[in-house]
C-alpha cells in the first residue's frame, strides 16, 4: 500500500477528525481513504464505475423493438 506524507491546512484536519470520529476509524489513513472512496464515487464518470456495468449488461439483454413496434405502442397509450 502506498504511503505518503501530507501537509494539510488546519480546517482539512478537523474535517478529517470528524470523519475518523463519525466513522468511528483508527486514525487520520483511515478518515482520508473513507473520503476519497465517497469522494470517488461522485467523481467518477458512470461509465467507469463497476455498478454502472453490471446495469448495462442488463439493459443489454432486454432485446430491442422495432421502430414499427415502437409507434404501435405509442399510438396505443394515447
Amino acid at each position: 500500500m502506498p504511503k505518503a506524507m501530507v501537509m494539510i491546512s488546519e480546517k482539512a484536519n478537523r474535517i478529517l477528525n470528524v470523519v475518523k470520529a463519525k466513522y468511528d476509524l483508527k486514525d487520520k489513513s483511515q478518515a482520508i481513504n473513507r473520503m476519497a472512496e465517497e469522494f470517488g464515487e461522485t467523481l467518477l464518470e458512470p461509465q467507469l464505475r463497476p455498478e454502472y456495468l453490471v446495469k448495462l449488461r442488463k439493459i443489454e439483454e432486454e432485446g430491442t423493438v422495432s421502430e414499427e413496434e415502437f409507434e404501435k405502442m405509442l399510438k396505443v397509450k394515447v
